[in-house]
């Protein structure tokens, strides 16, 4: 069954650990199952990793029946002496499983490339991850809300030595109004940090 296969994809997934980045981008920005809009979305996305240091990206979705495909762009400043970094990237999400009976989640594939750029320590980073989360609609509320989690392996490679690693991401949308969505996710394992955004939906 489907929902077998997805728990296999996971169970692989969290074998492999080591150190570094997740995401397009390498900050602990996830994605959520399912996409909030019809037509496209902007936001801006606030990220603090662990170990110091502010990121502040724009980004931008648009979508094309269950697939969407979204840019992403901003700085990393790291604090202390160290060189700020240029962040580009794009994401694609697909839907590949919808929740049954048998398995209550929704899941989407999650797939991307990018990296951080400076002089000397660059790295271009290709994720690959499993989004699953079903979205709650509390009773006698006009919000709606979708926790997730996306196990995600990535491949890592520049001016450091090439790997591939993984970390858990975390993660939960807020559907404030129907324009506006605050998310908030963190990573754990080989990034630890938290990514605060808001989203405006059309």
């Amino acid at each position: 069954m489907r929902w077998t296969r997805v728990l296999c994809l996971l169970v692989i997934g969290a074998g492999f650990s080591s150190g570094a980045a997740a995401q397009a981008t390498g900050l602990p920005s996830f994605n959520a199952p399912y996409r909030a809009f019809r037509r496209s979305e902007i936001g801006v996305v606030l990220s603090f990793p662990n170990g110091g240091g502010t990121a502040f990206e724009g980004a931008y979705r648009v979508s094309s029946g269950k697939f969407d495909l979204g840019f992403r762009g901003g700085i990393f400043t790291p604090g202390g002496n160290l060189n700020s970094q240029l962040l580009l990237g794009v994401e694609a999400r697909e839907r590949v499983v919808t929740h049954t009976e048998d398995f209550p989640l929704d899941g989407a594939l999650i797939l991307g490339v990018g990296g951080h750029f400076s002089s000397g320590n660059s790295a271009l980073i290709v994720p690959i991850g499993l989004s699953l989360g079903r979205r709650v609609d509390p009773r006698d509320s006009k919000i709606s809300i979708v926790p997730y989690v996306q196990p995600t392996g990535f491949l890592v490679a520049g001016d450091r030595p090439s790997d591939f690693l993984f970390d858990l991401g975390l993660g939960a949308d807020f559907r404030l109004t129907p324009r506006f969505d605050a998310r908030i996710s963190a990573g754990l394992g080989d990034l630890e940090g938290v990514s605060i955004s808001a989203v405006w939906v059309h």
